[in-house]
């Protein structure tokens, strides 16, 4: 199998595996030679995979992972490799949580905005329309 982890600025990770490991939303799988095709999201998590004995890590803000034909293909906005597990997830995934945190609070505020925005407009419109009469 081939893996590749690719972000919209980079190519990450482009080599053979023998086997992966990774995590969406319902939990954690694995992918072994002759896995079925199939496509998924991904949370954010750090992916496993071998080659040999080797394992090799990589933390991963989301994305989408497609399998077809025995390539794996990830697509995420931010990839981090490391040979340490631990370490990935004291320091990266900690950091990839945080980001999405503050973008839900930007998100937030952002439509908070919006509506006051609209509730100012539609109340103007209210008081134009009784001058009118």
């Amino acid at each position: 199998m081939k893996l590749s982890i690719v972000t919209p600025l980079s190519i990450i990770v482009e080599q053979d595996i023998d086997s992966l490991r990774a995590e969406d939303p319902s939990g954690s799988f694995g992918i072994l030679k002759g896995h079925c095709d199939f496509m998924t999201a991904l949370s954010i998590s750090a992916i496993s995979w071998r080659l040999g004995a080797e394992q090799h890590f990589c933390a991963l803000r989301g994305g989408v992972l497609t399998l077809r034909q025995g390539d794996i293909t990830i697509a995420t906005r931010e990839a981090v490799t490391g040979d340490d597990l631990e370490t990935l997830d004291r320091q990266v995934l900690t950091r990839f949580r945080e980001d999405r945190e503050h973008e839900r609070h930007e998100h937030v505020e952002g439509l908070r905005l919006q509506l006051n925005a609209l509730r100012q407009m539609v109340a103007r419109r209210g008081k134009a329309k009784r001058e009118w009469r």
